[in-house]
């Protein structure tokens, strides 16, 4: 399964690799891409394993918004 979520806030590497190390950290997320000049996040994910609200949450925390 895959997801696009809207991130604002991401403005550098370091922001990416947040964003992307709490993602891959969820167990059943397989794949995190992000693109910092769209804010998408392409997420690949198992949906029997983990739920798009743990995504967001997981976003979230790190101190960005999703914007659904």
């Amino acid at each position: 399964m895959k997801t696009t979520l809207n991130v604002q806030g991401m403005t550098c590497g370091h922001c990416k690799m947040s964003v992307e190390g709490a993602l891959n950290e969820l167990n059943g997320v397989t794949n995190t891409e992000v693109d910092l000049a769209t804010g998408k996040v392409d997420v690949t994910y198992d949906e029997d394993k983990v739920t798009s609200e743990a995504m967001r949450e997981a976003v979230e925390e790190q101190g960005y918004d999703v914007v659904a």
